[in-house]
C-alpha cells in the first residue's frame, strides 16, 4: 500500500477514527494491527522478518538490561548468579543477527557476484552463489532503528521496553517502516505510552503537511521523473545539456520524492497525535557538504555520526584518523543505500567532498567569516550553489545504473557548451521540450523554492495557519489546485527510496 494510492486514502481516515474512539489503554493494539495490515500488504512472507526482528530484539534488550543490574550487584560485593551471556556479548549476537538479516537480503548477491570476479582475475574459477530474493520493504530502515534501540538499551541511555505490544508498534508503526524516519527510542517509545487527547491544531497541520508532501511527490517528483527517465534509461541516445538537465531535474526529482514521502509520514503521524523526528531541512540551501548533510535525511546523517562515526573516534584523534573516520562513515552511508559500486562510489565522493572542505577557513567556528554577518551572508550566496553543484555531480552516481553509464554522463554532459543557443536548442529536441512542457514543469518549482527559502528561518506550514481566513484558504485551494491540475491521474508511483 503506497501513500499515494487510493488504498491508503480510505486506510487512514478508518484509522484515525478508530484510533480515537479506541480507550486509551488499547490504541497500541490498534495501531499495531494497523502496522501489520499495511505491512502485509506488500506480501504476507516480508511480516515475518519484521516479526522475527522485534521478538528478539525486545527479549535481547531486556537481558541486557537485567544482565547490566546484576553485574552491578556483583560490583558491589553480592554474589554474580553464574556464568550467563554477559550484556556484551547478547548485544554484539543481536547486531550480528540484524547486520545478517540485512546481509543475507540485500547483499548477498552483490558479495558472491565481487568474490567470484576476484577471484576468476586470480585465475580460480568459481561461479557466483546467487539467490532471486525480493528485499522485504523497509528493512534497512528498521533494522537500523533496531540496532540503534539496543545500543542505548546497553549503554543505559534508555530502560527497556516491557511492554511487548508498544514495542512493536515502535518498530512496525506504519507512516515510518517503510522509508523512515529512523526513530530513536528515547523519542518515540515515550509518546506511546503518553494517554494522547485528539488535538485540533495538531490534526490540522498534520493534514496540511501531507498535503505539501503530495504536491512535491504527485506535481514534481512523478512530472520530473518523465525525463530523468528518458535520459537515464536510455543514455547513449543523449548528449550536451540533455544530460545536464536530467541530473539537476534528478536532484529535485529524489528530494521532492523522499520529502514528500516523509511529509505524509509525519503528517499521518501528526493526526494521531504521534510526532516523528524530521528528516530534511531545506537541504539544497546547504552551505557545504557538511551542512548538507544536516539537512539531509537527518535521521540516517544523525544514525550514523552517534553509532558509527563518534564510536571511532570522531573528531576527537588526529588529522589522519578524523579523515579515515568521516571516509569510513560515508562509505557506509553509501552502502547501505544500495548494493552496488555506484552507491560506495558515492559515498566515497561526499567523504572525500567533506574532508577537502575542512581545510577550508570559513569552516572552521573560530574563523573571521563565521563572526562577521556580512562575510558570512556574501559566502553564503557563494557557496550554496557550488554545494549544490557538488551534491548534483555526486547524484549522477546514485541515479546511473553502472558505473560506466555514470561516467558516460560526466564525459559528454559539456559537449558542444562552446556553442549555448545550439546547446540547448539541441537538449529541447532531443528531449521532445517545448516552452510550454519547460513551463509546465519548472513553474511548480517556485512555490518549492520560495518554501524551502522562508523554512530557513521559520515553520512556513504554522506561519500560514496562523493567517486570517481570507489569506490562509486561498493558500489551501489553490495548493489543492495545483495537485490537482499538474498531477498524473490515475497512475500511483513508487518511492524511490522505496528500493533501500
Amino acid at each position: 500500500m503506497l501513500f499515494n494510492s487510493f488504498g491508503y486514502a480510505v486506510f487512514l481516515p478508518i484509522i484515525f477514527l478508530l484510533h480515537w474512539i479506541t480507550p486509551r489503554k488499547w490504541r497500541w493494539a490498534l495501531l499495531l494491527a494497523a502496522s501489520c495490515f499495511f505491512y502485509a500488504t506488500w506480501g504476507p512472507e516480508y511480516i515475518v522478518v519484521l516479526l522475527l526482528t522485534i521478538v528478539i530484539s525486545y527479549y535481547a534488550a531486556l537481558y541486557m538490561e537485567r544482565a547490566g543490574k546484576q553485574r552491578g550487584r556483583s560490583a558491589n560485593g553480592k554474589k554474580n548468579r553464574g556464568a550467563s551471556p554477559s550484556a556484551k556479548t547478547v548485544l554484539v549476537l543481536s547486531i550480528i543477527f540484524c547486520a545478517g538479516l540485512l546481509f543475507f537480503f540485500k547483499y548477498l548477491n552483490f558479495f558472491s557476484e565481487n568474490v567470484a570476479a576476484l577471484l576468476q582475475r586470480f585465475s580460480i574459477p568459481m561461479q557466483p552463489f546467487t539467490l532471486r530474493l525480493a528485499l522485504p520493504i523497509g528493512i534497512s530502515f528498521y533494522l537500523f532503528q533496531t540496532i540503534s534501540y539496543l545500543v542505548d538499551v546497553y549503554k543505559g541511555k534508555i530502560p527497556a521496553e516491557r511492554h511487548f505490544g508498544i514495542y512493536a508498534v515502535y518498530i512496525s508503526f506504519f507512516p515510518k517502516v517503510m522509508q523512515g524516519p529512523i526513530e530513536r527510542g528515547e523519542s518515540l517509545l515515550p509518546q506511546l505510552h503518553k494517554p494522547r487527547r485528539f488535538h485540533y491544531g495538531q490534526a490540522s497541520y498534520g493534514m496540511k503537511l501531507m498535503a505539501w508532501g503530495f504536491f512535491k511527490k504527485l506535481v514534481l517528483a512523478d512530472g520530473l521523473s518523465i525525463y530523468v527517465s528518458q535520459v537515464y534509461d536510455n543514455l547513449s541516445s543523449y548528449t550536451g545539456f540533455s544530460l545536464m538537465l536530467a541530473t539537476f531535474f534528478y536532484a529535485i526529482q529524489l528530494y521532492c520524492d523522499f520529502s514528500g514521502y516523509t511529509d505524509i509520514a509525519l503528517g499521518s503521524a501528526g493526526i494521531l497525535g504521534i510526532r516523528l523526528s524530521p528528516n530534511f531541512r531545506s537541504p539544497y540551501f546547504a552551505s557545504s557538504i557538511k551542512d548538507f548533510w544536516g539537512r539531509w535525511h537527518i535521521s540516517l546523517s544523525s544514525w550514523l555520526r552517534d553509532y558509527i562515526y563518534i564510536p571511532l573516534g570522531g573528531s576527537r584523534v588526529g588529522r589522519v584518523r578524523h579523515a579515515l573516520n568521516i571516509m569510513i562513515t560515508f562509505l557506509v552511508s553509501g552502502l547501505w543505500h544500495g548494493a552496488s559500486w555506484n552507491y560506495v562510489l558515492w559515498g566515497g565522493i561526499h567523504g572525500a567532498l567533506q574532508i577537502i572542505e575542512g581545510f577550508f577557513p570559513w569552516n572552521k567556528k573560530s574563523s573571521r567569516f563565521q563572526t562577521d554577518r556580512r562575510l558570512h551572508a556574501m559566502l553564503f550566496i557563494v557557496t550554496v550553489p557550488v554545494t549544490f553543484l557538488l551534491v548534483c555531480f555526486a547524484w549522477i552516481f546514485f541515479r546511473a545504473a553502472t558505473l560506466q553509464d555514470a561516467f558516460y554522463v560526466i564525459r559528454n554532459m559539456f559537449t558542444g557548451i562552446g556553442s549555448p543557443y545550439t546547446y540547448i536548442h539541441d537538449c529541447a529536441l532531443q528531449l521532445g521540450l517545448t516552452f510550454r512542457n519547460l513551463v509546465f514543469h519548472c513553474l511548480p518549482l517556485i512555490p518549492l523554492f520560495l518554501f524551502d527559502l522562508a523554512s530557513l528561518k521559520t515553520d512556513v506550514i504554522a506561519l500560514i495557519s496562523r493567517q486570517r481566513f481570507f489569506i490562509r484558504w486561498p493558500v489551501y485551494i489553490l495548493l489543492l489546485l495545483v495537485i490537482l491540475l499538474f498531477s498524473e491521474k490515475g497512475v500511483t508511483t513508487e518511492f524511490i527510496y522505496m528500493q533501500f
